[in-house]
């Protein structure tokens, strides 16, 4: 093959290389806590 080949190809893998390698944002999770569905009851004394 000829040199100008051989330098495209060569330059082609180190560039896909470097987009693998790239570092990647780090996505944000936010976790959201559910509502209660019921109120639990109260103690509110022996005989209320």
């Amino acid at each position: 093959m000829s040199k100008s080949i051989k330098l495209l190809a060569m330059l082609g893998l180190v560039g896909t290389t470097l987009a693998a390698c790239a570092q990647q944002e780090e996505q944000e999770y936010v976790v959201v806590d559910p509502e209660p569905i019921s109120i639990e009851p109260v103690y509110t004394g022996k005989y209320k």
